[in-house]
């Protein structure tokens, strides 16, 4: 798992610390002592864990690690968190990043609670939130996965980005976001970033898309 999962971020330019390995791989023992309890996945073994949900997440943390470039602290947040595999595997090899976590069931945020505490994590934060409903942000960076279509999903995430702010979309195909929705809320759509997971022949994809600056024009 160590292996693959450390080929995987360097094959996207992340390189990973030993001790950065230890975190993702003390996550994994987490997630699979409390899956069946909390139905936080179905995998059938701790593998899988990194290959279909960490190395997910790393796809993230390597972009934004390279979107962050010149800043010496950032803001992250993994809206509709879940079991925290996005959120959790970005704070675990971005130090520079404060990461909130932010999940609307609250058994998981008491799990992603006992994580983070489990983890020593420093630079996370738990918010029980329902988009959409209470205010939270801005962020300089918004991540979400599996939350519903592209259209559905902006207009929650769109009001949290911070000026300049970039949202990433996991998607399975390039996105499909409406040119007159993206107008109405401020944001324009950058270039995908492509991927693929560890064992896998298909394209996943990050629809990006980046908020008005601010600036006056």
């Amino acid at each position: 798992m160590r292996a693959k999962t450390a080929d995987f971020a360097a094959s996207l330019g992340l390189e990973l610390a030993p001790e950065q390995l230890d975190t993702l791989v003390r996550y994994a023992d987490l997630v699979w002592e409390k899956k069946d309890f909390l139905n936080l996945t179905s995998v059938a073994n701790k593998e899988e864990i990194f290959t279909r949900h960490i190395c997910d997440g790393l796809a993230a943390a390597a972009f934004f690690h390279r979107a962050a470039q010149g800043k010496e602290r950032f803001t992250v947040a993994d809206m509709g968190a879940g079991a925290g595999y996005i959120g959790l595997a970005c704070a675990a090899v971005l130090p520079r990043a404060g990461v909130t976590l932010v999940e609307s069931l609250e058994k998981r945020c008491s799990f992603l609670n006992w994580a983070v505490l489990k983890l020593a994590l420093k630079n996370v934060r738990v918010l029980n939130r329902r988009l959409g409903q209470q205010k939270a942000g801005p962020f300089d960076f918004i991540t979400e996965r599996a939350m519903g279509q592209i259209n559905d999903i902006l207009p929650l995430l769109a009001p949290a980005l911070a000026a300049g702010g970039v949202l990433a979309a996991y998607q399975s195909a390039p996105d499909e976001a409406q040119e007159d929705l993206l107008r109405r809320l401020g944001l324009r759509r950058e270039t995908p970033v492509s991927y693929r997971l560890p064992g896998e022949e298909k394209q996943r994809y990050l629809a990006v898309f980046a908020a008005d600056t601010g600036d006056a024009a």
